[in-house]
C-alpha cells in the first residue's frame, strides 16, 4: 500500500516546491516550474465527480430508480 502512496507524495512535494518558488522567488521561476504549477493547478479543476458508474447501473439514476419501483409515471 506504501508503495501507491510513495509517488503520490513525491509530486505533491514538487507540486508544492515550484509553487513556493514562484511566490518567493518570482524572478528566478523557469519554465519547468511554471508549467509544474499550471498542470497541478488545471487538475485540480477537474470535477472530482466523474467517474464511470460500475457496470449493470449505467443510464440509470436513483431518482429514475426510484420513480420505475412506485409503478407510476407521475402525478395524476
Amino acid at each position: 500500500m506504501a508503495v501507491r502512496w510513495v509517488p503520490a507524495l513525491v509530486v505533491a512535494a514538487l507540486w508544492w516546491w515550484a509553487v513556493l518558488r514562484m511566490a518567493l522567488v518570482p524572478g528566478r521561476v523557469g519554465f519547468v516550474e511554471g508549467a509544474m504549477v499550471a498542470g497541478g493547478w488545471g487538475l485540480s479543476l477537474l470535477p472530482v465527480h466523474v467517474a464511470s458508474e460500475p457496470s449493470g447501473r449505467s443510464g440509470s439514476t436513483r431518482a429514475s430508480r426510484r420513480r420505475r419501483s412506485a409503478g407510476g409515471s407521475g402525478p395524476s
